[in-house]
């Protein structure tokens, strides 16, 4: 089956309390969108990478990678005004693949591994999305009360969320909810059953200056 991913790039770095958008801030001599385009690369060179940012980015990307001598082929498309609709857009330019995996620019620290697992059992059910258990303790907030809920019942989801391609397609064509916060939510409103896989712990979505210092020590390995 061809595999396509869309990688979605389009956050402004608030949390990071500078002005750079986190996708560009380098870590151990690459930006971090570099490191995650790499990612896949390396996990399969025939799959068909798409990488979606604001066009008000593009020129310095492109200035990025002809400085870093990047290899990595990628299509490259303008985002929209929220996730869903970078989605949207990337989704134009993949209607030949089979399968299609939605990851997020600022997650370079996936597994090989666990990319393969997702994009196999999406094969297999069409829809797959990698997921970490919560090891802290939860308590649930309701009014003035509060109550601790046992917390094997939940789990923190992750990126790339991979899916058969007419799936994908059929649920980008809502219009847009405020209940979509990722991928899965937007398939799973179509009625399709989503697939849980384990994800890989280092697999952090970069937010803050901790989540950088963790992706130092990670990504010089």
């Amino acid at each position: 089956m061809k595999r396509a991913v869309i990688i979605v790039a389009g956050g402004k770095g608030q949390r990071m309390g500078g002005e750079l958008p986190k996708q560009f801030i380098p870590v151990n001599g690459k930006p971090v969108l570099l490191h995650t385009l790499e990612v896949f690369y390396h996990w399969d060179s025939s799959a068909r990478l798409v990488l979606v940012i604001p066009e008000e980015h593009q020129s310095y990307w492109e200035m990025l990678c002809g400085e870093l001598n990047c290899i990595v082929p990628h299509t490259i498309v303008t985002g929209g005004e929220t996730r869903f609709h970078s989605v949207q857009n990337g989704l134009r330019v993949v209607v030949d693949c089979d399968l299609i995996g939605v990851h997020d620019g600022v997650r370079p620290m996936v597994s090989p591994e666990v990319i393969e697992t997702c994009f196999r059992s999406a094969e297999i059910f069409g829809a797959a999305i990698p997921i970490v258990p919560v090891i802290e303790t939860v308590r649930e907030k309701i009014g003035d009360q509060n109550r601790v809920v046992d917390r094997r019942n939940f789990y923190i989801v992750q990126t790339p969320q991979v899916f058969f391609r007419d799936w994908l397609m059929e649920a980008y064509q809502q219009p847009w909810q405020v209940s979509f916060t990722d991928d899965a939510s937007v398939v799973e409103s179509t009625g399709k059953t989503i697939r849980l896989v384990d994800g890989n712990i280092e697999n952090i979505k970069i937010t803050t200056p901790l989540d950088l210092i963790v992706a130092e020590k990670t990504l010089r390995v």
